[in-house]
């Protein structure tokens, strides 16, 4: 059985990041699911398609050391600039535009140790294998 197709509009959410964010995917010659452009896993570009998940809370992020250390060792959250990777866990059988397209349980890392997830895959009835 298939996972539901993930599309602009798809909720995600950084264990570190202290907000969930919207997936933009930028309609490039794409297809589209349900009425918005769907998703493959290079679709993971910092600020492009992976917004700000608002505060981030990990200590291997530079800014977030420092002003911790500052705070004599009390956490204290920074701005999130996410620095990811490509998508794993997307489609098998399934390309988008000659890329596997993305699906709910994929997962992104964040070079700052963060795992970033699918809440909601953006569409409701397609389904890719």
């Amino acid at each position: 059985m298939g996972r539901p197709a993930a599309a602009a509009t798809a909720m995600l959410q950084c264990s570190f990041g202290l907000a969930p964010a919207t997936l933009n995917v930028l309609p490039v010659a794409r297809v589209l699911i349900e009425g918005k452009p769907a998703a493959v896993i290079t679709d993971s570009a910092p600020l492009v398609n992976l917004p700000s998940f608002g505060m981030c809370t990990s200590l291997a992020n530079p800014q977030v050391l420092a002003a911790t250390t500052a705070a004599l060792g009390v956490l204290t959250p920074m701005a999130c600039i996410p620095a990811t990777t490509p998508w794993v866990g997307g489609a098998t059988t399934t390309l988008v535009g000659g890329q596997p397209a993305l699906t709910q349980g994929a997962t992104c890392t964040c070079a700052y140790g963060g795992v970033i997830q699918i809440l909601n895959a953006g569409s409701v009835k397609t389904l890719e294998t």
